[in-house]
């Protein structure tokens, strides 16, 4: 029996000295980190590598219609945008376009955020309505806002012509030098609720003590919020501004949907001359070149901003020497300090002039000048009549096209071409949404988003928490590289993989089909999704886990029994997400899709217009019908999607 024992031991030496070995090389968890990662790494390298580098070989080629082959140009497709005009145009307008829509999108943004973040009646109800644009899908917010800039059936010129403040009806998208600040105005809507979330946070998190010891030290509202508020933003802005600006620079189905880049090239974004080219004029390498043009701008941006989203997890490191994202901040910072300084320092000012007026006013009147003109009760009162004058503006911006689009839905065709009683169905009648039922196939465009949304959602979820749960718990070799190229997927723009998909989808046969959407999805959906659990996943003990395998149970089991339960509302979050982005998305579904039975429904609402003939009614009825399951997923979770975005979004 001993030499039983004695040989079993010396055979089993060898394999446990191996199994060390590789333990040893390749990290302690890797048996079980490599096959958890494993569907994240295929999808990174076979639909966001391989396209990337695949775009970058096409973009050196042109096809030539005379031969009908394509042609190595090298790098003359670069060189020949410094000398186009058409370029020029679209760099500036997006340009212009990004500028002003971050500008306007934050100095709105912090306004509701501050006035939100107050005492306010029906607080909770007015946050739930400024983020309701955030819902909306894409097709739907262009369609509304489209009919409502509209110059003959719209009501924005009613409106306006009513006040006086013009006299005649205006082109809004047709006037090349309205249609710019119109679609600025559509993505400033579009664009408040993420500004708002992420600012609401910020101030949350702010030392309330911070601000009463500055008062009680007789700062002014004014320099309180200077210097204590902004400070306290400055991660949060910074982060917000720098992830807006990829997602607005990149902007491709607002002003595509609107204006179509026109009039006259006034609108045209370097993405839609991207699709211009490579898929209207089936120039894949010059429109590839086009794409990959701003690929050094996003790969600067994407790098600054993986720097600050992972900024707590290194500033914990013991004796971390400054970096160049550091040394980058700082330097940005003093410039943005000083910018402020300017900015404000006519307002403390115009504050100083007021106090000195209002003394002035008390000593006419009798009282001492140290005593306030209200008593605490008035000034309260006077301070949310304040408030709530300065929030009206903005409610009535968010509100309008929600209760344009529900009237028009419920007008008469006849009565929304003549132009009867612009405000207010007279009838109220439910023909557009029966003739949208009936006559349209509606609801096969419908059945086709949700079979789309929810395999690319299913997947996209199941993978990631995965790879979330991997990255974050199990110890192995590769696992930081895995995690810096994940957040770098997570912030690359779908404008620089559409058209090199397009191509890869068509050499494998699946382009315009089912299959073409739900193997794409996940490539934006997926990165995020991941990206989103590893917060979740890292708050949680890691030591229910440990104590778990000290009594037998397996890591599989682990995840399985523990902590995948533990993290259902992480996973509750990133699945509505998800599928709202996927139900929502539209420049896949417009590129890689043609047939009328598998459109999904953003693509089957842009099939109702013919030409110039645009029938308001049953495109209104659409888009609430549109809206409505992701509203409804939206009410159902809003506290999960609201913290999917801040916890796991920002601090990863």
């Amino acid at each position: 029996m001993d030499n039983t024992h004695s040989h079993l031991n010396v055979a089993s030496a060898p394999s446990m000295s191996w199994q060390r070995r590789l333990r040893l090389t390749l990290g302690h968890d890797w048996s079980v980190g490599y096959p958890f990662v494993l569907p994240m790494v295929i999808l990174m390298v076979g639909l966001i590598a391989y396209p990337f580098v695949d775009a970058i070989l096409l973009s050196t080629t042109t096809f030539s219609f005379i031969t009908g082959e394509t042609v190595y140009v090298g790098f003359k497709n670069y060189l020949r945008l410094f000398s186009n005009s058409d370029y020029a145009l679209a760099m500036g307008n997006t340009i212009t376009f990004t500028l002003w829509s971050l500008s306007l999108k934050l100095i709105t943004g912090l306004v509701i955020a501050l006035i939100l973040n107050s005492r306010l009646p029906f607080r909770n109800l007015l946050s739930g309505v400024i983020l309701l644009p955030w819902i909306v899908p894409e097709i739907v917010t262009a369609l509304s806002w489209k009919s409502i800039f509209d110059p003959i059936f719209g009501g924005l010129n009613p409106i306006l012509q009513g006040a006086g403040i013009i006299d005649k009806p205006l082109g809004w998208l047709s006037d090349p030098t309205l249609a710019m600040p119109s679609i600025i105005a559509v993505n400033v809507w579009k664009g408040i609720p993420f500004y708002v979330i992420l600012l609401l946070a910020g101030l949350k998190a702010i030392d309330k003590e911070q601000l009463e010891a500055a008062e009680v030290d007789g700062a002014s509202g004014v320099q309180r919020f200077r210097h204590v508020t902004l400070p306290g933003l400055r991660y949060v802005i910074l982060i917000m501004l720098l992830l807006s600006f990829i997602l607005t620079f990149n902007q491709f189905g607002l002003p595509f949907l609107m204006t179509g880049g026109g009039p006259a090239g006034a609108t045209k974004l370097y993405s839609l001359l991207a699709y211009e080219k490579a898929i209207g004029a089936l120039q894949y390498g010059p429109g590839i070149a086009i794409a990959l043009s701003v690929a050094p701008l996003m790969a600067v941006l994407i790098w600054l901003l993986a720097k600050f989203m992972r900024r707590d997890e290194k500033s914990s490191a013991v004796n971390r020497k400054p970096g160049w994202g550091d040394q980058i901040y700082k330097v940005f910072g003093k410039g943005v300090n000083l910018l402020l300084d300017l900015i404000f320092l006519p307002l403390h000012w115009a504050l100083l002039a007021f106090n000195a007026f209002s003394r002035w006013v008390r000593s006419l009147v009798g009282n001492s000048a140290d005593k306030p003109l209200l008593d605490k009760a008035n000034q309260r009162r006077a301070s949310l009549t304040a408030r709530l004058f300065i929030l009206t503006p903005f409610m009535i911006f968010v509100l309008f096209p929600f209760y344009w689009v529900i009237i028009t839905s419920l007008k008469t065709t006849p009565q929304i071409s003549q132009r009867s009683s612009i405000f207010w169905p007279e009838p109220f009648t439910l023909d557009q949404y029966s003739d949208l039922l009936f006559s349209t196939p509606f609801l096969t465009w419908l059945g086709n988003s949700l079979l789309v949304a929810t395999a690319a959602t299913v997947i996209s979820v199941a993978f990631s928490a995965l790879s979330a749960y991997a990255l974050s718990r199990l110890k192995f070799k590769g696992a930081g590289l895995l995690t810096n190229l994940l957040l770098i997927t997570y912030l690359l723009p779908g404008t620089l993989l559409f058209i090199p998909l397009y191509q890869i989808l068509t050499d494998i046969g699946v382009i315009n089909s089912y299959a073409a959407l739900i193997l794409t999805y996940p490539t934006f959906l997926l990165p995020f999704a991941t990206w989103v659990l590893l917060g979740y996943f890292r708050s949680i003990p890691v030591e229910l886990e440990e104590a778990a395998m000290i009594d037998g149970a397996t890591r599989l089991y682990a995840f399985w029994k523990i902590t995948l339960p533990l993290a259902a509302p992480g996973i509750l979050s990133v699945t509505l997400i998800a599928f709202t982005t996927a139900w929502n998305e539209f420049l896949f579904a417009f590129v890689f899709i043609t047939s009328e039975s598998i459109r999904t429904l953003p693509i089957g609402l842009l099939s109702m217009v013919v030409g110039d003939i645009l029938p308001w009614g049953k495109l209104m009825a659409a888009s609430l019908l549109t809206a409505i399951p992701v509203a409804a997923l939206y009410i159902y979770a809003q506290r999960f999607l609201v913290e999917g975005l801040t916890v796991g979004g920002v601090k990863g």
